[in-house]
């Protein structure tokens, strides 16, 4: 990978997309619990990201609402995936160019190869406003659903959209 993205590289593709967002600046947050204390009042849905490793090597981006329960065993299963670990830091820097707490589905500006896999739970793919971080933990961004497909899509990117965990019929 050529350096990694910045958050003003980001917004500058968002720009030439036609994509509008807001951004608003806070203390970095690691976990979803912290997000929760600091955000205030953002409106929209706010997400947990996780960055995922098949036993065959695939790298999955797992995009949910924050209060998705999301159990790994079944949701490999219902994936089609041998199993999932959590991918090592070195790792998310090599593939996302990202830091560990940063996970965010803009990171895949700088997947390259296409080598992540994308899947986003579907309450986030009718969600009218959605939060994540611009590649840094220091700011959480709304998008709306629209737009946030469609930069998956300028990104060839395209989302598998699921029910995360959903029972098997």
């Amino acid at each position: 990978m050529t350096h990694p993205w910045t958050p003003e590289d980001l917004f500058a593709y968002l720009d030439e997309l036609g994509i509008s967002v807001e951004t608003i600046h806070h203390p970095a947050v690691y976990t979803v619990e912290e997000s929760k204390r600091l955000r205030g009042e953002i409106p929209g849905l706010h997400v947990k990201n996780l960055f995922l490793k098949d036993r065959k090597g695939n790298f999955w981006l797992i995009v949910a609402p924050e209060t998705c329960e999301i159990r790994l065993k079944e949701l490999a299963k219902q994936l089609g995936a041998k199993s999932f670990s959590f991918a090592k830091p070195e790792v998310l820097m090599e593939v996302l160019g990202i830091e560990p707490g940063s996970v965010t589905p803009f990171a895949v500006v700088n997947d390259s190869a296409r080598s992540v896999r994308v899947v986003i739970d579907h309450a986030l793919a009718h969600g009218a406003l959605l939060n994540f971080h611009p590649l840094t933990n220091t700011a959480t961004t709304n998008i709306t659903a629209e737009h946030f497909l469609h930069f998956l899509e300028a990104t060839r990117h395209t989302p598998e959209i699921v029910r995360i965990n959903a029972p098997e019929a």
